[in-house]
């Protein structure tokens, strides 16, 4: 997968997964989407979260920005709709009807690569996180915790491609025998890469609750196979395991 020449570098890797999950690149009004994968925004916001960087620290999170960013989708999930409504706690007055879209049962494994240092310093504040992470909304906690590994000496495109299926059991015992025999992987351009790209306006520049800012950022779209001996990480706790399939036709 990867043709790139220059000196290796670190990767944190992380597992995305959760009942729902909503990472949205836009909203306007009382219409919030969700993409069809993690952003760099909600993820860098995700890590920006864990090491306590407070929103209007606009300098810190800048490192954090610099990351090259990439996703891979493992369990692509349903998209599914949901009307919130809210009621003012003092006068009780009903807010507008908002429409909110989530990606249910959807599993990714997202990278970040760049300094080494930066880096461990990311994965340990995984690992005891000032405030806790979610799934691009505070209303969606992952199932486990999120992180994969720091690979050190090794390049996104490499991570990406190497790393076991992350699949939930019950997806991959439903798809047996008809697993994909390749993973979609949606990345950033690394520097020396030519070739057709995509934009998506989700590069953080501040995340101030006054004047959040984004700027573009350029997505290729490519593909890995399927890896070898697909096991679920060791971290995994899957409850529904226990829970016998029952057949289509008499589920009703």
């Amino acid at each position: 997968m990867s043709s790139r020449t220059s000196s290796p570098t670190s990767v944190l890797a992380l597992r995305l997964a959760g009942p729902l999950q909503s990472w949205g690149a836009s909203s306007r009004f009382t219409r919030r989407t969700t993409e069809s994968a993690p952003t760099k925004s909600g993820v860098i916001g995700l890590l920006a979260a864990a090491a306590g960087i407070e929103r209007g620290e606009d300098a810190r999170l800048a490192a954090l920005a610099t990351l090259r960013f990439g996703v891979r989708i493992d369990q692509p999930g349903t998209r599914i709709r949901d009307f919130h409504t809210a009621h003012h706690g003092i006068t009780g007055k009903s807010m507008p009807l908002s429409e909110r879209f989530y990606l249910a049962d959807a599993v990714f494994v997202a990278a970040v690569e760049g300094d080494r240092t930066l880096l461990a310093e990311l994965y340990a504040a995984l690992q005891a996180p000032v405030y806790p992470p979610f799934l691009g909304r505070r209303s969606c906690p992952p199932a486990e915790r999120v992180e994969l590994g720091l690979h050190e000496s090794t390049c996104l495109e490499d991570v990406l491609e190497n790393l076991p299926w992350q699949a939930s059991g019950w997806y991959r015992r439903r798809h047996r025998g008809q697993a994909p025999d390749r993973l979609t992987v949606l990345r950033e351009k690394a520097a020396d890469e030519t070739g057709a790209t995509d934009v998506l306006r989700d590069q953080p520049l501040s995340f101030s609750a006054a004047h959040r800012r984004h700027a573009l950022r350029t997505v290729v779209t490519a593909h890995v196979p399927l890896p070898p001996n697909p096991k679920i990480g060791a971290l995994q706790h899957d409850p529904f395991e226990a829970v016998p399939e029952v057949p289509e036709d008499e589920s009703a």
